[in-house]
């Protein structure tokens, strides 16, 4: 449905890092950046960028996004979840099913350096 989505960061290394590493789980690639933006893309599709924004004048980013990446499989859900806290997001939710959504509903929350709430989910059964 969507074509692409971009986010505003304050921080355009962290947040590179943080992206680079968690969206190479999923099988998403770096795909062009510069000083102020980077993009990411899977197969010519799935586009996906942050751009360089002013940082707020006050403490805790109020971030109103939710970003959710298809995985392929339930191991880089593991692996995407895993990545990004070891590049400075926070968890909000483990690896696993969600059932209130589907039964094969596998996802992963963490809350990225910014303040948004970013996923990876699987939707193919074990």
């Amino acid at each position: 449905m969507l074509n692409n989505y971009s986010l505003g960061v304050t921080d355009m290394k962290r947040s590179r890092a943080f992206y680079d590493a968690a969206l190479a789980r999923l099988g998403i690639a770096a795909k062009a950046r510069g000083e102020t933006f980077a993009r990411w893309a899977k197969e010519g599709r799935d586009d996906f960028s942050i751009g360089l924004v002013p940082a707020p004048d006050y403490e805790e980013p109020v971030a109103q996004a939710h970003v959710a990446f298809t995985a392929p499989t339930r191991t880089a859900v593991d692996a995407f979840h895993a990545a990004a806290l070891r590049c400075g997001g926070r968890d909000d939710g483990e690896p696993a099913l969600r059932p209130e959504y589907h039964p094969n509903y596998y996802a992963a929350f963490v809350v990225d350096p910014d303040g948004y709430r970013i996923e990876a989910v699987c939707h193919a059964p074990e």
